[in-house]
């Protein structure tokens, strides 16, 4: 593989153990550090958080609040308007046969 030899050549014996130590330390503290994180995750003030990214701002008041009406609403009634159309061409496509 490589000539040089391993990168842990120059550790002394006790410098091994030690790091054998501190590899094992760190893998039986992976799954409680993650449990913890997904628990700070979980626990997280969103608006908080956004103020502390983003600086403070009232997101009561215009230009942040959100909008009263999302377009849903239009958006709906434009689809009910296209089946009726298109199911009022059907009707009259049958009754010309």
């Amino acid at each position: 593989m490589n000539d040089e030899g391993a990168a842990l050549d120059s550790w002394s014996p006790e410098q091994v153990v030690d790091g054998k130590r501190w590899v094992e330390t760190w893998k039986l503290a992976g799954p409680e550090l993650e449990r913890i994180r997904r628990q700070e995750l979980r626990e997280l003030d969103t608006y908080r958080t956004i103020a502390m990214l983003c600086g403070p701002a009232d997101y009561t008041r215009p230009p942040r609040a959100p909008k009263p009406w999302s377009g849903l609403v239009e958006q709906q009634h434009w689809f009910m308007k296209a089946y009726s159309q298109s199911h009022l061409s059907e009707r009259t496509d049958v009754r010309h046969e």
